[in-house]
């Protein structure tokens, strides 16, 4: 059985989790008001069972500030890792042990596209996928690319445009839309900067894969 318990989210993923603020990146909550918080993994809000790894994504902010992956409690892309870029930003991760296959940055304003492409396509089944943007992560984009971002289980890349900000976990062979997606259209009249729009941050819990 793929992926197992995928179709059962409700019960672990309150998606009141899900933010587009810069509140909590900046530490504001109960631990600044004096009572301090317990750590949970990847820095989040609250502790996944134990057949569920924790995950928290970050997108950038404009083309400033880059994207956070951290998965199991492991960064696995960031600034300090200095393993990030403009475009898409990808970890692959073992879907049964957690374990960190491979990352891929994918400049999506002059890169080539087809390295996406065939990064996409050799992804094996059960690989589960953490993806982040980075200033602008649509001009390069092809529908070959987004069929391949939709079987993984993405709702929302049929629509990433320019400068839009985007976070998204997948799997290679869910039978289901994931519901740990965000994103946030380009738009003059509502951009937090100029010419982006705010970050996103998503975190939450995902079913271990079962065999």
């Amino acid at each position: 059985m793929l992926l197992g318990t995928w179709v059962i989210i409700q019960t672990y993923f309150d998606r009141s989790w899900k933010t587009v603020s810069l509140r909590s990146w900046l530490g504001e909550g109960p631990a600044r008001r004096g009572c301090p918080a317990p750590r949970h993994e990847c820095g989040n809000r609250k502790s996944c069972p134990s057949d569920h790894f924790a995950f928290r994504l970050i997108s950038g902010a404009a083309n400033l500030v880059g994207p956070s992956i951290c998965f199991n409690d492991q960064i696995l892309m960031s600034n300090v890792k200095n393993n990030i870029g403009r475009g898409l930003n990808i970890a692959l991760v073992n879907g049964s042990t957690g374990q960190l296959l491979k990352t891929g940055t994918f400049d999506m304003y002059s890169g080539d596209i087809k390295l996406l492409e065939t990064f996409l396509t050799e992804i094996k089944t059960g690989t589960i996928v953490l993806t982040a943007t980075f200033d602008d992560p649509a001009t390069k984009m092809t529908d070959t690319v987004r069929t391949l971002f939709t079987e993984l289980g993405s709702s929302f890349v049929g629509n990433l445009g320019f400068r839009d900000n985007w976070v998204f976990l997948g799997a290679k062979g869910l039978s289901a839309k994931s519901p740990f997606e965000e994103h946030i259209k380009n738009n003059k009249e509502t951009n937090k900067y100029d010419g982006w729009p705010e970050l996103l941050e998503l975190e939450g819990c995902a079913p271990r894969k079962v065999d």
